[in-house]
């Protein structure tokens, strides 16, 4: 027990949980455990600020944040994975003594490390500990290498630690999940493959049935999740997939009752309901859709990371039902309970709009048009598909102009997150009418990437191998299936990896630049320089060829 004791005192520990006789005795069993770093936190929002300013190792979490906290360890735990404030190294533990099948189902789904039902003792609660620091420990050279950029690294780690039995399918997980990230799919379908052959665990099979989905097969990947979803009925995350299958396949109406089955099993989870509310609209049933999205907008209240275009998504629906009044509401809530922002202030502009198309009032509608393209140029950071919706009432109201910079603003790098394809914003002027404003689009989209090529260009001149690589970068964002621009960033990513050293994410980049100009333009009078460009690139660093 001293050793165990010992080797707990470096560990911190940060317990989030309303009731204070609760947190004395997590404490009281934390130091008998040897554990004296522990913060405390009484609801989702201090947790979420705590984590923002420190990490720590291990949290344990109450699943019952109390009602005015307005959320619960689940929702916690779902902004905390979402918006990466922890990652895989971190340990979180629930504790619940709720017997609600329901809870219990939403807090499992979203993988924490663990979870305990209380009343439990310093031995229990220590085992626990125990058992996830020995994975934690296991896996982290392989996370390390993660952090790194270094995926090969880390699939090749993987590989040799799944000879180790006791952790070996967390291994074999985490090397599947890799080769997804590298577009490796056969590689993935492979381990899957054989783990299900082996024992058919449901991640293995659920895994298997992503990549067949991504691989274009969504009928096999529909088939594949109805058997896994008949022998276990309770991995939601099949659910979600299921539902996407069916929307591939053109079946939105059967995409909203998988959906629906799935609340029912856990009403909880605040993506899946979104989800169910868009799917739903576009079945064409807005009863359900609003029912939905009512439901997300109460359960995200309390949220540190409130969405306002949930708001401004029940505000469509509520027009579609012809609800005016209470789509009035629904932004005035908007306006006092969500800090004002560039953000805010376009989803309300473009729910008022909405509120205004209905009543007819065009000269009205227009101006709140203006005013969120206004705030889009500010900064505001709306989805690409809220963008598309804003260019397409736009194009309604003949404001080819604002249209044009909404839609050219969403595919530039500024975007980010939330920038759209090039095909997705040419499609909306086409079903438009406009294939004018397409072909205008496009040969801005032509001159901006030619711009920034000779910007890049001058750069390399005066030795900023750095800026030239990112400035070919954001030409590639707005001009993806230019052969021009993908040779002139592959040759710019190995003048800086020779001149600066290797770079595993940007070698990884290169190596699928080269294989979308071999796919297109196989004869390319630079593709083969380039080719051995990188194998010398790989011999100089030691990189296995």
């Amino acid at each position: 027990m001293k050793d165990t004791i010992q080797e707990n005192s470096h560990l911190s520990v940060l317990v989030v949980d309303p009731n204070p006789g609760m947190r004395g005795n997590l404490q009281n069993m934390l130091g008998q455990l040897g554990i004296s770093k522990i913060e405390f936190a009484v609801s989702a929002g201090t947790a979420i600020r705590a984590l923002g300013r420190r990490h720590v190792d291990i949290i344990l979490c109450e699943y019952d944040l109390g009602l005015d906290t307005g959320q619960d360890g689940q929702q916690l735990l779902e902004d905390l994975r979402h918006h990466q404030l922890i990652g895989p190294a971190a340990i979180f533990i629930m504790l619940t003594s709720e017997g609600v099948e329901s809870r219990v189902v939403s807090a499992a789904e979203l993988t924490p490390t663990d979870y305990v039902l209380k009343p439990f003792t310093m031995d229990d609660l220590g085992s626990r500990l125990t058992r996830a620091l020995d994975r934690r420990a296991a896996m982290l050279p392989a996370w390390q290498l993660l952090e790194q950029s270094k995926l090969r690294d880390a699939i090749r780690f993987c590989s040799e630690e799944e000879q180790h039995p006791r952790f070996a399918a967390d291994f074999a997980r985490l090397r599947a999940e890799l080769h997804v990230r590298l577009d490796e799919l056969a590689e993935a379908q492979g381990v899957y493959a054989s783990i299900v052959a082996d024992k058919p665990l449901g991640w293995a099979v659920l895994g298997l049935a992503r990549v067949l989905f991504a691989l274009g097969r969504a009928e096999d990947a529909r088939t594949t999740l109805e058997r896994l979803l008949g022998a276990n009925p309770r991995l939601m995350v099949a659910y979600d997939l299921l539902a996407r299958c069916h929307e591939a396949l053109g079946d939105m109406a059967q995409a909203q009752k998988v959906l629906e089955d799935a609340v029912l099993r856990s009403p909880h989870v605040v993506r899946r309901l979104r989800k169910l509310g868009e799917v739903a609209y576009e079945a064409g049933d807005l009863g359900a859709a609003e029912k939905s999205f009512r439901q997300v907008v109460a359960k995200a209240r309390y949220s540190e990371f409130r969405d306002p275009e949930d708001h401004v998504k029940l505000v469509k629906t509520l027009v579609a039902r012809g609800d005016t009044l209470q789509a009035g509401s629904v932004i005035r809530d908007l306006e006092k309970s969500l800090r004002a922002s560039a953000t805010v202030d376009a989803c309300k502009a473009v729910s008022t709009a909405l509120l205004h198309e209905a009543a007819g009032n065009t000269v009205a509608a227009v101006t709140e048009l203006q005013a969120a393209v206004t705030n889009v140029r500010a900064g505001s950071g709306i989805s690409g598909s809220l963008r598309m919706d804003l260019a397409r009432s736009c194009l309604a109201h003949q404001m080819d102009d604002e249209a044009s910079e909404v839609m050219l603003g969403a595919m530039a790098g500024s975007a980010g997150i939330n920038a759209v394809t090039q095909q997705q914003a040419l499609n909306v002027f086409v079903r438009a009418g406009r294939e004018d404003l397409a072909r205008g689009i496009g040969a801005q989209l032509k001159a901006q990437a030619q711009i920034l090529l000779g910007v890049a260009d001058e750069k390399r001149k005066m030795g900023d191998v750095r800026g030239a690589v990112l400035t070919l970068q954001e030409a590639l964002q707005i001009a993806p299936g230019n052969v021009q621009v993908m040779v002139a960033l592959a040759g710019g990513t190995l003048r800086q990896i020779l001149e600066l050293g290797w770079d595993h994410q940007l070698a990884e980049q290169c190596a699928t630049l080269l294989a979308k100009i071999g796919a297109l333009d196989d004869a390319h009078p630079r593709l083969l320089a380039l080719q051995e460009e990188f194998l010398v690139a790989k011999r100089k660093y030691g990189i296995a060829v």
